[in-house]
């Protein structure tokens, strides 16, 4: 059982991939990844926000929507968006300048389609409890990951001689797509092995 879990966690994390292989959350992606403390910080809140969600879908699949399916999509747009509300509370309370410097990407968390597509997602895989809870902890892992990496080139791209051509948005783009390509390498291992 522990095994599961471990997998469930790293296929969330690396292989299966949120931002670099579903292509979900490429709003924070693109926006809150021009410097690595920023992007760690967006990390830890979607990371706090995806582990409280899977709590809450796993009690809402489990007591209330067996017998209200029809109100699932809106149940959990309502729980996401009460626990981004949360979130941003205390940041604003706890770090004022980490607030400012989130700017709008926080309370875009509440329409991150990766939280309500991983709401999505582990109901139907018919996760349990700890199974939910393994694969939102890798969601959130794998989002901060995403996060990070994009953030440390950029930061380095800075730095870098690059062409006038390439500068800013395009640079961008260019950097995800390769981001997104080496995580979709990880898929091609795990079906060879």
């Amino acid at each position: 059982m522990n095994i599961d879990l471990v997998w469930i966690l790293i296929s969330a994390m690396v292989v299966n991939n949120f931002t670099l292989f579903y292509f979900l959350g490429l709003c924070p992606f693109m926006g809150v990844s021009g410097r690595v403390e920023t992007a760690i910080r967006m990390g830890a809140a979607n990371i706090f926000v995806l582990t409280i969600t899977a709590i809450c879908a796993w009690f809402l699949n489990t007591y209330i929507l067996p017998h209200a399916p029809y109100l699932r999509l809106i149940s959990f747009i309502v729980v996401i968006a009460s626990l981004v509300q949360i979130v941003e509370m205390t940041i604003k309370k706890i770090s004022p300048t980490l607030f400012r410097q989130l700017g709008i990407y926080l309370p875009l968390i509440t329409t991150n389609c990766a939280i309500l597509g991983f709401a999505i997602f582990a109901t139907n895989k018919g996760y349990g409890f700890l199974q939910g809870l393994s694969y939102g902890l890798g969601a959130g892992l794998g989002l901060t990951l995403a996060l990070v990496l994009m953030a440390s080139i950029r930061e380095s791209s800075e730095l870098a001689d690059v062409p006038e051509v390439a500068k800013g948005t395009a640079l961008i783009f260019i950097i995800a797509g390769c981001l997104s390509l080496a995580f979709m390498g990880f898929a091609g291992l795990l079906s060879s092995a």
